[in-house]
């Protein structure tokens, strides 16, 4: 195991209690915060990392200065008070620096989280920017359309329309030349 990580064995030797009482004190809250399960040969090793172990030597010192200041009944029972007032000062110094680390790095992951937040931002309204524009071009597109459409459409009435006025301008040009045909002063001829 590294340094940083104690097993549950390490910590009872370490703490003079046994294994029952140091696994009395991992609730499962402890455990979903300071436990973690580490793999070595097939095995899985449930290890305490630093900030937890903090809390428990903490607890634990606390159990075990009560009773070794009870069991010296005859020697100097203020040097012992204050050596253990020291321990859990220090104790207490050593688990502030490690929570205001958890608490610089829960900042660091705001920061990302924010400045993930803000990049999705600003695709969403990249996203709806291009969806506006095609949507305006897909109106374009089916105002040429119909331009187009109404333009055909006069186009085959145009050509339609066309042989019926040959037809008619080829009635008037025969009436016309029947009328310039028919003046009074052609006796002799028949028409």
């Amino acid at each position: 195991m590294t340094e940083d990580l104690k097993t549950i064995r390490e910590l009872a030797e370490e703490f003079n209690v046994s294994k029952q009482a140091v696994r009395k004190r991992m609730t499962d809250e402890f455990r979903a915060n300071y436990v973690e399960t580490v793999h070595s040969n097939g095995v899985k090793t449930l290890v305490v990392t630093v900030a937890g172990y903090m809390l428990l030597k903490q607890h634990f010192s606390g159990g075990n200065a009560d009773g070794k200041v009870a069991s010296n009944v005859g020697g100097n029972d203020g040097n012992l008070d204050v050596a253990s007032d020291s321990n859990k000062n220090d104790d207490e110094v050593s688990v502030l620096k490690i929570l205001e680390q958890q608490l610089a790095v829960k900042d660091r992951q705001l920061e990302n989280k924010d400045s993930q937040i803000s990049q999705m931002q600003n695709l969403l309204d990249q996203q709806q920017r291009l969806a506006l524009q095609d949507k305006k071009l897909l109106e374009e597109y089916k105002a040429e359309i119909k331009d187009l459409k109404s333009l055909n459409i006069l186009a085959k009435d145009i050509e339609k329309e066309e042989p019926v006025q040959k037809e008619k301008k080829v009635e008037n040009n025969k009436e016309v030349s029947r009328k310039q045909n028919k003046k009074w002063w052609h006796f002799g001829r028949r028409m």
